[in-house]
C-alpha cells in the first residue's frame, strides 16, 4: 500500500472520529425545549376520538398520556396541572361550523366526568398518564361530546406547555359503546314512500347506531341522518334481549307516528381471521326489520309516510393482543 494511500485512510479515519464525537455530544445535550403536552392527536373533525364501555354502574377509566417532549430524558420531577377547556372549544365550535349550532359540540357536563386537578411525572420518565373517571349514563348521543383540556401555565410552575396549537390541548369526543353499538352496513335496509313499494327504494350505505345503555341503541329513521337538524325527532331504540334473540324497536315520539310491522331478531357470530391469527371478527346482524314511520318536519304542514324493511349488520375487528377492550377494537 502506497504512502499517499495509507494517508487517505487515516484521513478518513479522523473524520469519522470527529463526527463520533459531535454526534455523542448531540445525544447528551437538550436539541429541544422540554415543553408539555398530551398525546391527543386530531382527526378530521378537529377533535380526539375517544371510546369508552358502557356501565350501567359505576366509573370507566380512560388513561390519557402526559408528555415531556425533548431529545433528552427529563431529570425533573415535574408537577403538571391540568383544567378544562372552554374556550378553546368554543373556538372550534364557531370557525368549523359557523351557523349550524346544531353541529357544535358540547361540552361535557361535569357529571359526566371526575379527573384529579394534576399529575406527577417523576424524573426519569418521560410519561405519565392522567385518569380519567368516566359515567356516561343518561348521555344522549344525539349530541356530539367533547371533554376540552388544557396544560394550565403559571411564572410559579418549573414547565411550559407546548406552545404549538394543539400540543397543549385535548379536544376528547367521548363515544361510550356496548356490544351493539357502531356502524351497521344499510344497503340492505330499504326505504319506501308508504304505497309505492314496488318502487326502487332508497338506501343508506351506513347506519351509525348509539349507545342509550347496556342493552339498548338507536338509530335514526329511514331516510333521516346526522345531518338533519331535527334528527332527534326521529330516533328508533333498539333493545336486544340475549336471553330470546329477539329485538325491541320502539319510539317515544307519537308525531312520528312509529309502527312496527315484524319481530326482528339478532344474531351475534364470531370468526378469527383467515391470515392474521390473533384478529377476530365479531359480527352482529338484526333481520326482520319492518317499520313504518312519517317525516312531519321535512316539508312544513306535510306528512310523508315511509315504510322501511330488511337487514342490518356490523363488524368489530378484535385484536386479542390487547388486553384493554377500547384499544383493542378496531374503530
Amino acid at each position: 500500500m502506497n504512502m499517499k494511500k495509507v494517508k487517505y485512510i487515516y484521513g478518513l479515519l479522523l473524520l469519522s472520529a470527529v463526527l463520533c464525537g459531535s454526534c455523542n455530544k448531540d445525544w447528551v445535550t437538550e436539541q429541544y425545549r422540554q415543553y408539555i403536552s398530551f398525546k391527543a392527536p386530531l382527526d378530521n373533525s378537529g377533535v380526539s376520538q375517544i371510546s369508552v364501555r358502557y356501565k350501567p354502574d359505576g366509573y370507566v377509566t380512560y388513561r390519557l398520556p402526559v408528555i415531556v417532549s425533548g431529545s433528552t430524558t427529563n431529570e425533573r420531577n415535574i408537577t403538571v396541572h391540568v383544567r378544562v377547556d372552554s374556550d378553546t372549544l368554543q373556538i372550534l365550535n364557531r370557525e368549523r361550523y359557523q351557523d349550524r349550532t346544531d353541529f357544535y359540540y358540547r361540552e361535557l357536563d361535569a357529571g359526566y366526568f371526575k379527573m384529579p386537578e394534576s399529575i406527577d411525572i417523576s424524573a426519569g420518565e418521560d410519561i405519565a398518564l392522567l385518569d380519567i373517571d368516566f359515567s356516561l349514563v343518561g348521555i344522549d348521543l344525539v349530541d356530539k361530546w367533547v371533554l376540552p383540556l388544557t396544560v394550565v401555565d403559571d411564572p410559579s410552575y418549573n414547565y411550559l406547555s407546548h406552545p404549538r396549537k394543539h400540543y397543549g390541548k385535548a379536544l376528547l369526543n367521548v363515544r361510550p359503546f356496548n356490544d351493539y353499538s357502531g356502524i351497521y352496513g344499510g344497503t340492505a335496509l330499504k326505504t319506501f314512500f308508504k304505497g309505492y313499494e314496488d318502487d326502487a327504494a332508497m338506501v343508506r350505505s351506513e347506519i351509525p347506531v348509539y349507545v342509550v345503555d347496556e342493552h339498548t341503541v338507536f338509530f335514526y329513521a329511514g331516510t333521516v341522518d346526522e345531518n338533519r337538524i331535527d334528527r332527534r325527532n326521529y330516533k328508533i331504540y333498539m333493545a336486544f334481549d340475549s336471553e330470546t334473540g329477539n329485538v325491541t324497536l320502539s319510539s317515544d315520539n307519537p308525531n312520528m307516528e312509529f309502527r312496527v310491522t315484524s319481530q326482528p331478531s339478532f344474531l351475534i357470530r364470531e370468526a378469527m381471521d383467515a391470515t392474521l391469527p390473533y384478529l377476530l371478527h365479531r359480527y352482529v346482524t338484526v333481520s326482520g326489520i319492518a317499520y313504518e314511520y312519517t317525516d312531519y318536519t321535512m316539508v312544513p304542514g306535510t306528512k310523508i309516510e315511509y315504510t322501511v324493511n330488511g337487514v342490518i349488520t356490523m363488524e368489530r375487528k378484535i385484536n386479542t393482543q390487547i388486553p384493554d377492550e377500547d384499544q383493542a377494537i378496531e374503530w
